[in-house]
Parts: C-alpha cells; structure tokens; sequence
C-alpha cells in the first residue's frame, strides 16, 4: 500500500470544493502566495477551489473523461493562482518538450479561458506544457479567431511526476483587462487539458453544446477578487538595437557598401485603469527578427500577405479587428513614435492608433490583380480608431475610421459594421465602407490613377450552424475605386455571390474515426459593369482518424475571365496531416488540374506539392522542415518549374535560452522561348540564412543576438552571389513602476 499516496489524496481532499449549484466557482482571496516551482504543496493551496476537468469534448461529445484532472484557484488581489494535477496511466506517452513561447500546442498542455468582462466575446487564454513552457493568446468568440500573438508576462511551472505531470501558474492582474470599481468581479472561465495520444483529445469543466455557434458562451461563471485595483500600473522598457550591414547589387557592381547604425528606443506601456491602456514608443525598433515563412512569387497577380510580429502592434490589436482586413498595421513600416490607446467598459470597446511613418508605400488593388505603390521619401501621418459596442447577449455594432495623409497624397476609410444573431443558431454579419483617396503626380504618373478616387464596399454574411449541419450565403461588392490604405484588401471593382453548406458526422465511442464530413460552395463573381470574372462550384470531403490524421479532398470547378478570356478550369486537390509517431508531425498539401498562365494568356497543367515536417529530436531538438514544389505544363512543354525550401533547426537549452538557424532558398527554371508576351530569366535563384540566439527573462526582457544574408543567382550572373550581411544585437528590459 502506497501510504504516501494516500496521505497525499487526504491533504488534497480537505482542500475547499467551492461549486456553485449554478455552474459558478468562488475563487477565494489568500494572504500567502504560493511558490511556483511545479510542486502543489498541500499547506500553500489549502485554501484554493478545486474544480474536476469531468469532461471529453472532443472527439467525443460531452463524455466522462478518461483520466482525472484536477485543477485548483485562488488569489490575492495582485495574482492569480492556478495548479493542475494531471494524472496520466501511462506517464511515459506525455508530449513534453522544452519549448519557446506559443509553441506547445502539439505537447500535453492544461491552462485556463477567462473572460474578464463576461461578456461572452472575447477572452485571454493561458496555457502550460508539462515543463513549464508557455502559451498564451486572445480570443475573439464573435469571429471564431485566436491570436498567438499577444504575448503576457506571467510566471509558470512543470513536472512530470510517476502518476502524470503537475503545473503551477501565477497570472498578474495587471496583464490582463477587466471592468473597474466593482465590488466584485464576476467573469467567465473554462479549464481545459489537451491530451494527444492517437486522437488529440480535450478535457473540460464544461459540457460542450456543439448545437451553440460559441464557445464563451458555454463557460462557467468565477465570482469573486473583491475590490480589484491596480494602483499605479506603468511598464518602461528601453531598447538598444545594433547592427552592422553590408549591400551590394551583384549585377552592376562588386562593391560593399557599408551601414552601421544603433539606436536607442522606448516603449510605454501604462494602464491607466484596470480596463484602459495607453501604449507609446519614441523612436521605436520595429524590425522583425524571425524571417518570415517562405512564398513562392510565381504565376500570381495578387499581392502576398505577410503577418504582423511587431509587440507595439500585437498589444490589444483585437481591438481594431472587424468584418474586412481594413487595418493591417505592418503597412506602418518605419514609424519615428507610435501612440495607442485600448479599453472597453460598459460593453463599449474603443481603439485608436497615432503615428508618423517615415516610408509611405500601400497596396493598390483591381479585379484581376494587384501592385505595390511606393512614395518615395515621404513620411505620412497615420490615425486609426475604432469603437464596438455589445448588444444583447452576442450581438454587436461597431465603427472604424483610418487615415494615412501627408502633402497631396491621403487616403481616408470610414466603416460602420456589425454582428446580429436571430436565434442562438442563426447570425447576420455586415460591413459597410468608404474609401476617399488623393493620389499625388508620382501614382498618378506610374499606375495610370486619377488625381481623386471615391468608391463604397458592403459584405454581407448569414450564417446558420448547428452540431451536424452548417449553412451560409454572402454577398461581396468592392467598388472600382476602393482603397484601403491602411489594411491588406487585394481585390476590388468586383461583385461576388456565395452559396454554401456543410454536413458533418461523428464517430461512434471506441471508434478510430472520430470525424468526417462534406462541404458544398457555388459562387459567382461579376465586375461592377455586370462582366463574369469567375463561375464556380466546388465540392470537400474531410476525415479525422488514428494517428491524429485529419484530411480534406476536393474538386473546383469553374470558368474563369483573364485578359478579355474565357477558361475552364478543373482542379483536384487534397490536404493531409498525420503523426505517425508522437513527435513526429508529417503533412502536405496537393494540387492538380487546370490552370491559367497569366504570363501568356493560356490555359495550362499545374502539379503543386507543399510538404512539410516537424520532427522533436529529444527535450531539446526541433526541425521544421517545408517545401513548395510547382510547375505548370502549357502547349509547348513545361513552362516553369519552381521550388522552395524552408528549413529550421532550433537549440532549446532551457525554457529562456535558444539557438535557431534558418536556411530558406528558392530555385526558378523558365522555358524562355514559351514566354512569348515578356522577357524572362531562365534560372534564377535565392539563398538565405540566419541564425539567432535568444535569450528571455519575458517576451520584454530579451536578448537577441544574430546573423543573416542572402544571396540571388540569375541569367547575369554566373553563380550564387552575395547581395546582403548583417550582423544584430537587440537588448531590452522591462521596468515596471
């Protein structure tokens, strides 16, 4: 008999079980905090709530969890405090890595939902692996959308144990949003466990009504944190940021030249109350240390997207989110200050954003493709503001204004939009813009524009979605003259009907296949004189299975206008992920059929393949591995054949310090004598590395150290060239007043 053990399950049981009978917890307020070193000692968290995480959720519905997961809460007015106890019966299948932040998602890992306004819209979520690694993000219920990008600074710890893994977490109330002046807080919360073994499975507190369009809504509610004031509440950090570089253009000269700068920044961060935050920078390093992912640039008229990473942006930038990407803050390259203020009270949340961009450069969209416009030395003043306001119990309305203004050039977008749900199942969504622009000589010159343009936009969605079927229709109309600055719309003079359905069903418990289903979608597309762009309908089957294997096929087709054409196109494609063993991931993404070539207006064959792995080599190892391999076959012969690799080794020596090396190179051959409408390289090649070493007290505090360089090879050179180096240094450190 194990009378440790038993001792243990004693000491824990005379831990307080407040449950309302409601579906509501009490979170009591304690006088002694907790240490966080990944061990729940009986005499620290004698006084927390308990709460049973009773539930499957997924795959299965609702069901009987099938190991035990206890979770406990308390605070004391400057915290909260939250351990798990993760019993496994086989300890040795835990996912547990030593990871950089907001990369826990493939490990074991518990952590709460919280939604501190209790408005059932949007929430915070943090997360923990079995190690102590961390991930947090937001949530915004009302667009289905979690954002890893937001980053907190809160403390966390991990063990694994021989009967499962333990977590301790601390969450400072000033990382967080919630309403001011109550006598008591009342929010929503929910307890989840992710346990990945042959199916990815989630435990809950809650029940999950799959016939509900939310999952807020289903949350608990936590009463509790009497009096909640933060006081003076303000984050100095100062940043150092150091470079040396060296350019050259390989194709005209073999001359370095050289570019060394260092700067000196500071961000501010002040909560002026307990739902209201005032961020500012002056002079402020905005660059990005992690390459992005690659794209491959070929045989496409649109514009590729690229994500913001920049922490003055990500603070609070679902505040700013509506119906269309109207606000794309990575449009603001090079700003000399930033000022931003978010809050929300009374079921009103506002935002707005000041700065001054020392580069001006947009996105200049059309029905069948898009450009770049880049106004040369010019500094621009940018405003954006946004306000939303709750209705009932899902339902809101909201406004938007940018502007991005300086000498003969503006552009000025006015929005007012919207979310209204008929039934618990039933919702409208709707947008309405405007566009005012004013294009100096140099845009008008190099793009044809005239001097002013004015155009409207409305998107129109309903939306029906129940446990087993799902149902929608929209209606999109950009008008020719639209421009959204400020945001990352591609396409406009454009009007677009959809119709679409889905049906899903659920496998049976003990099942292997735990999911499948189908999807349906017709849609038309016209310009604003009433000319077809594009007809299509298109047809998905998708299964989830052992081995956590998810994947989708499907067939479009449509008929399709380009450069005053008509053609049929005819595609099959199929996505599929699968793990064939626990740290192992393998997926990739096939496309065949009918595709235009935009080059020569022409109807071609296109074969795309776009694997990808990501392999866990131990605690410390990670190696993410992927690829776009694509050709397209026109009368004639193969007329490209493109390929992209994009490599990543990372070092985690412990959760603060990494070492990571990226090598991303892509590899274009043309058949020039195919190009009949432009003159084109026959080969033409990228190579870049870059390897950094990081080192994070919190996502603030940090060190970054690193280098990186490219190089180009085309039909004027005679091999791989050097076109950049660099070599980095950024240091900051967060003060809190």
């Amino acid at each position: 008999m194990d009378f440790k053990k038993i001792t243990w399950g004693i000491g824990l049981g005379l831990l307080s079980f407040n449950l309302f009978a409601q579906g509501q917890y009490q979170i009591p307020r304690v006088e002694k905090a907790p240490i966080i070193d990944g061990v729940i000692n009986a005499d620290e968290w004698k006084h927390a709530s308990q709460v049973e995480l009773a539930y499957e959720t997924s795959p299965g519905d609702s069901l009987p969890a099938k190991v035990k997961t206890t979770a406990y809460m308390m605070e004391d007015g400057q915290y909260l405090y939250f351990a798990f106890k993760a019993e496994d019966p086989e300890p040795e299948k835990i996912l547990a890595y030593l990871r950089d932040r907001d990369s826990i998602f493939r490990d074991d890992f518990v952590g709460i939902i919280i939604d501190t306004f209790n408005d059932e819209r949007r929430g915070f979520e943090f997360f923990v692996n079995p190690l102590g690694a961390q991930g947090d993000l937001t949530r915004d219920d009302s667009r289905f959308n979690e954002d890893a990008s937001w980053d907190a600074v809160w403390d966390s710890m991990g063990k694994v144990t021989k009967q499962g893994y333990v977590v301790e977490m601390a969450i400072p109330f000033r990382e967080i949003r919630f309403p001011s002046g109550l006598e008591e807080q009342t929010w929503g919360i929910q307890f989840l466990r992710i346990y990945p073994r042959d199916s990815r499975t989630v435990f809950s507190d809650s029940k999950n009504d799959r016939n509900l369009d939310c999952s807020l809504c289903q949350a608990k509610k936590l009463k509790g944190m009497p009096n909640l004031k933060m006081g003076q509440n303000i984050d100095v950090t100062p940043t150092l940021t150091s470079l040396s570089a060296e350019q050259r253009d390989p194709a005209t000269s073999s001359a370095w030249q050289s570019n060394n700068a260092t700067e000196v920044g500071l961000d501010l961060r002040w909560a002026m109350t307990e739902n209201w935050i005032l961020n500012a920078t002056i002079n402020p390093d905005f660059s990005q240390v992690e390459a992005d992912a690659g794209q491959l640039d070929i045989n496409t008229t649109f514009s590729l997207f690229y994500p913001e990473a920049r922490p003055f942006f990500l603070d609070g930038a679902d505040y700013f989110s509506s119906s269309n990407r109207l606000v794309h803050t990575r449009n603001i390259a090079n700003p000399d200050y930033g000022i931003k203020v978010t809050g929300k009270s009374n079921g009103q949340s506002s935002g707005v954003i000041l700065a001054q961009d020392t580069s001006t450069s947009f996105l200049l969209p059309g029905s069948l493709g898009s450009n770049i416009a880049i106004l040369d030395n010019l500094a621009s003043d940018i405003l954006i503001a946004r306000y939303q306001k709750d209705v009932g119990d899902k339902s809101h309305v909201g406004a938007l204004i940018t502007y991005r203004s300086k000498s003969e050039y503006s552009n000025q977008v006015t929005a007012i939009d919207g979310k209204y749900f008929f039934t618990e199942f039933d919702s409208l969504e709707f947008q309405y813009m405007r566009s005012d622009s004013k294009n100096p000589l140099q845009i008008q010159s190099d793009f044809g524009l005239e001097a002013k343009q004015s155009d409207d936009a409305l998107t129109l969605r309903y939306r029906r979605s129940k446990k087993n079927y799902g149902l929608s229709t929209s209606y999109v109309d950009f008008g020719k003259d639209f421009r959204a600055d400020m945001g990352f719309i591609s396409q406009v003079d454009y009007k677009k009907l959809a119709l679409g359905g889905n049906y899903t069903w659920y496998g049976k418990k003990g099942s292997p296949w735990t999911r499948w289903g189908i999807f349906s979608e017709w849609d038309k597309t016209e310009d604003q004189a009433g000319k077809k762009l594009k007809e299509e309908v298109e047809f998905h089957f998708n299964i989830s299975g052992p081995m956590q294997y998810q994947t989708n096929m499907g067939v479009v087709s449509r008929n399709r206008y380009y450069n005053n054409q008509y053609f049929d196109e005819t595609r099959y494609l199929m996505w599929f992920q699968f793990k064939p063993w626990s740290n192992f991931t393998l997926g990739n993404f096939m496309l065949f059929g009918d595709q235009i070539d935009f080059s020569n207006t022409q109807i071609g064959e296109i074969t795309l393949f776009d694997p990808y792995i990501n392999w866990q080599i131990g605690k410390h190892f990670n190696l993410r591995l992927s690829s776009t391999y694509q050709k397209l076959k026109v009368p004639g012969g193969e007329l490209f054949n493109a390929k992209l690799y994009d490599a990543r080794l990372a070092y985690q020596f412990n959760i603060r310090s990494r070492l990571s090396l990226t090598i991303q190179t892509t590899d274009i051959d043309r058949n020039q004598a195919l190009y009949t409408r432009s003159s084109v390289d026959s080969n033409s090649k990228t190579f870049g590395t870059q390897l950094i070493y990081s080192y994070k007290i919190n996502p603030l505090s940090l060190v970054y150290v690193g280098y990186s360089d490219n190089a180009r090879d085309d039909d004027n050179l005679d091999s791989l060239l050097k076109t950049d180096k660099t070599i980095f240094a950024k240091f900051s450190y967060r003060w809190q007043i």
